[in-house]
């Protein structure tokens, strides 16, 4: 990992001006078909095929994480070499996750692309590809900090039907999902200071303009804190929404 910063650092990052176009296509293989949201079976892990269905989920959310954080990278050239350095660090530990969970996958019978699956988070991507502020507050910040969120009522599920082995990869997804969310808190509150705003206004400002989801009550509180969220911040978010 070490050297492959070291050759970023030395081949891939210069002093040129961001990307701001979007990329509507990432790098990915032909499956799975991806479709809306709505098209979306539930993912009960009641059954063996909605089990992988679940886990398949999960793969796919780790695979797009890759293609987020090597964007960062690729897209946010004038920033220093800190912020590279913390992106590839994100991009390799989903790799890895989405490895682990493929093994999963494929342990019952399955394998990535078996499944449709929607583009949420890289779409997110492409309305956020012009500003770093919005990428930082509404990636990191909305939608991987919901898996902060979701990831354990998950792991109740697996457990209760005796995967303990997806189990222990939940448990690793968690443990440095909550560093990949502080990162993006890092470079969020970097960004706010440099352009003399109030970090939390913004967040929620930032929330409303991009139509993005708000966080859904109970929050995984040590989690969000752990990662960044000030405890005022986070009572604000658990509070239902008027209107």
């Amino acid at each position: 990992m070490r050297c492959a910063r070291t050759g970023w650092r030395n081949a891939g990052r210069d002093a040129r001006a961001d990307i701001v176009e979007p990329l509507r296509e990432p790098g990915r293989p032909a499956r799975p078909e991806l479709v809306s949201p709505a098209q979306l079976a539930g993912r009960r892990p009641g059954s063996r095929e909605g089990h992988a269905a679940l886990l398949h989920a999960i793969a796919h959310i780790e695979f797009n994480a890759i293609n987020l954080a090597l964007d960062c990278v690729h897209r946010f050239r004038g920033q220093p070499a800190a912020f590279h350095d913390d992106w590839l660090k994100v991009a390799a530990e989903e790799a890895y996750h989405f490895v682990l969970v493929v093994a999963r996958l494929q342990a019952l019978g399955f394998d990535y692309g078996d499944f449709p699956a929607h583009d949420g988070l890289w779409d997110m991507a492409c309305r956020t590809a012009h500003d770093l502020l919005a990428r930082m507050a509404l990636v990191p910040r909305v939608l991987e900090a919901r898996g902060l969120d979701a990831t354990p009522p998950i792991m109740k599920k697996l457990k209760a039907i005796g995967d303990t082995e997806s189990v222990a990869v939940l448990e690793i997804i968690l443990r440095d999902e909550i560093g990949h969310v502080a990162i993006g808190d890092r470079w969020f509150r970097q960004q706010c200071a440099a352009r003399g705003l109030e970090p939390e206004a913004t967040y929620l400002q930032l929330i409303d303009d991009f139509r993005a989801p708000r966080p859904q009550p109970p929050l995984h509180i040590e989690a969000r804190r752990a990662a960044g969220f000030s405890a005022a911040e986070l009572e604000r978010l658990s509070r239902p929404r008027k209107g």
